[in-house]
């Protein structure tokens, strides 16, 4: 079955004045749809049809198109669902033990920031939980993730920030940081220790 859209679980203004409507409508129903559409055509008659998007992310990335478009349809759809109006503001559980051992709260915000912040072009900075259930901030370029074996930030992606131009422009310009500082109000950490204990 080809991959579709997912609904959001909130409204494209319900997440101002951190994300803007406008930037919200474009975002999810323009760009994330183009990944969308140019994967299934990219896999369409292959051996990846049917596979999960996970699955594609961990084995069909040596093809170009696959790659970015399979990269960009994950990437987005754990990024709408770590979002939240008013944002959780702590950690839960799991994970918040996992950033007490990485080196508090304080830490985490610091090295994702500098993460998100430091990333030439277009990428994503990442929390990932890594196999002994230690977590690790990382970037990508591109649509890369963490799942990609081509990656040199490897974990599975518990929590992840879009800094491609297109996620902030419209409100921040050029100023990234700002919109990263301003990320850390939206987060949904109940979905985040959803993911990582799963």
């Amino acid at each position: 079955m080809a991959f579709e859209l997912p609904k959001l679980g909130y409204a494209y203004d319900a997440l101002e004045p951190t994300i803007d409507a406008a930037t919200m409508e474009i975002h999810h129903t323009k760009h994330h749809q183009a990944y969308i559409d140019n994967l299934n055509k990219a896999i369409a008659g292959t051996e990846l049809e049917g596979k999960t998007i996970e699955e594609i992310c961990k084995t069909g990335t040596d093809k170009a198109a696959v790659r970015n478009n399979g990269g960009g349809h994950f990437n987005h759809t754990l990024f709408w669902e770590i979002l939240t109006p008013g944002g959780s503001k702590e950690p839960v559980g799991k994970v918040k033990e996992a950033l007490e051992a990485f080196g508090g709260m304080e830490k985490f915000k610091t090295d994702f920031a500098e993460a998100a912040k430091t990333r030439f072009g277009s990428g994503w900075a990442w929390l990932c939980k890594k196999e002994d259930g230690l977590v690790t901030v990382c970037s990508t370029p591109n649509q890369d993730n963490p799942l990609m074996p081509v990656s040199d930030c490897q974990g599975t992606p518990i929590l992840g920030l879009d800094v491609w131009e297109h996620a902030y422009y419209l409100k921040y310009q050029n100023k990234r940081p700002d919109y990263v500082t301003a990320f850390f109000d939206v987060i949904n950490w109940d979905k985040v220790e959803e993911l990582y204990n799963k």
